[in-house]
């Protein structure tokens, strides 16, 4: 018994064939770009608060140390932190568990560190200070503003 094909199911055979081919060959072209895990995670931790304060030679030339917070991020700055806080002294705070203030001021300090040392960081220098400054004004706005310059301290490579 031999068994014919008719032209609409050859067709259909075909294009089957080609639709299953372009998957396969997507995947495995999307497989080859992708890096091994092991790059990634290697690079973790390079832009979080307590990285920037233990690892001083890494600073960006254009942000001293010695800078005060309130110099850095301005006169609103000012009125909320103390006037000889350091970028420094900032970065390796401990007391920013329930202080969302504190929280703010040590990871907007990693994160104008970040700005400046990683290209591709998703926040510019001026936006790390005006979403500080604009930040103060609030409990609230402060600790959103601190959750997402975390995200994207913790996120960046």
């Amino acid at each position: 018994m031999k068994m014919e094909w008719s032209s609409t199911a050859m067709s259909q055979l075909v294009i089957l064939s080609f639709l299953l081919f372009l998957v396969t060959a997507a995947t495995v072209e999307a497989g080859q770009n992708q890096r091994p895990g092991f790059l990634y995670t290697r690079n973790r931790g390079r832009c979080t608060p307590q990285y920037w304060s233990s690892r001083m030679k890494s600073w960006p030339r254009m942000v001293p140390q010695k800078s005060t917070v309130s110099n850095v991020f301005g006169s609103r700055a000012f009125e909320r932190y103390r006037n000889d806080l350091t970028l420094l002294e900032a970065a390796s705070r401990n007391d920013d568990g329930d202080n969302v203030f504190a929280r703010l001021v040590k990871h907007s300090t990693a994160a104008l560190l970040n700005s400046y040392a990683r290209k591709g960081y998703p926040y510019s220098a001026w936006e790390v200070k005006t979403l500080l400054i604009q930040a103060l004004v609030s409990e609230k706005a402060a600790a959103l503003q601190a959750q997402k310059f975390i995200q994207a301290n913790q996120n960046c490579v």
